[in-house]
């Protein structure tokens, strides 16, 4: 809980934190821990070297999406998974 709303802590991903969590990092910033590194940020890279991967977005008919929303929800994949798997495939050709 925030001590002065009353209301409880909630990091940027929208996680609540419970009281022990943010005693913790209350602890180690006092004693000058790094609280920028205490957890990665973002999704893992996508490559074999830890990098930043570049995000790619395109416009597609609403028929196209819908389809491929229910082809990724029968192959427990995401739309993005099936995009960078249909990108590999056309450019291996």
């Amino acid at each position: 809980m925030n001590a002065r709303s009353g209301e409880p802590r909630v990091t940027k991903g929208g996680t609540i934190l419970t009281e022990e969590q943010t005693e913790r990092l209350a602890d180690g910033a006092e004693v000058g821990d790094d609280l920028t590194k205490t957890r990665r940020v973002g999704r893992p890279s996508l490559g074999e070297t830890p990098k930043h991967s570049p995000h790619v977005s395109f416009r597609a008919p609403a028929e196209l999406r819908t389809k491929t929303a229910e082809r990724g929800a029968q192959e427990s994949k995401t739309i993005s998974r099936l995009a960078s798997e249909a990108f590999e495939k056309y450019l291996a050709s």
